[in-house]
């Protein structure tokens, strides 16, 4: 590579993904423009720096699992909450459709706010966003061995909580 990527071209391609991610995260909905906007004046910051030993999409999504590790915790310390909702596009799904798959979405991101920052970022990395272990374990900077270890320790809190879930609505 004759340099580190173009700033502009980073955020045409990966924009909409670092969107998603930083709520896949568990970033508050009033906070992903800023964290959005953070994530990218990082990558700006650390382009120069930046060395093509991975995918670059693991490289941003390292850089988005710190910033939103940091935005739920400055969330947890706030008492104010601002709600700045714009409101729905139009939607082509029907309703019966649009509402179980937010009950759907609901249910996985309660399930993922029980799981540590470490197990939550490797669960979202390797199942949701789908990258490979060697791109997660870059892009959290740990080794192979460590990010499979965390993600089995993932997998079997996330089906603790599907069978809890489950267990719940049993008895209802």
């Amino acid at each position: 590579m004759s340099g580190p990527p173009d700033i502009a071209a980073i955020f045409r391609e990966h924009g909409p993904y670092v969107y998603t991610v930083l709520r896949s995260l568990g970033v508050h909905a009033a906070d992903v423009d800023d964290a959005f906007q953070e994530v990218f004046v990082v990558i700006h910051r650390k382009l120069p720096s930046y060395e093509d030993r991975g995918s670059l999409r693991a490289w941003v999504y390292g850089i988005c699992v710190r910033l939103a590790r940091r935005f739920r915790s400055r969330r947890g310390a706030a008492r104010e909450v601002a709600s700045d909702q714009l409101p729905e596009p139009v939607d082509p799904r029907t309703p019966a459709e649009h509402l179980s798959e937010q009950q759907a979405r609901a249910i996985v991101n309660t399930i993922l706010d029980d799981l540590d920052d470490d197990k939550r970022a490797i669960f979202v990395l390797f199942e949701l966003e789908e990258l490979t272990m060697n791109e997660v374990a870059q892009s959290l900077e740990i080794p192979l061995q460590t990010a499979y270890s965390r993600l089995r320790a993932a997998r079997e809190a996330v089906e603790a909580g599907v069978r809890r879930y489950r267990m719940r609505k049993e008895f209802k």
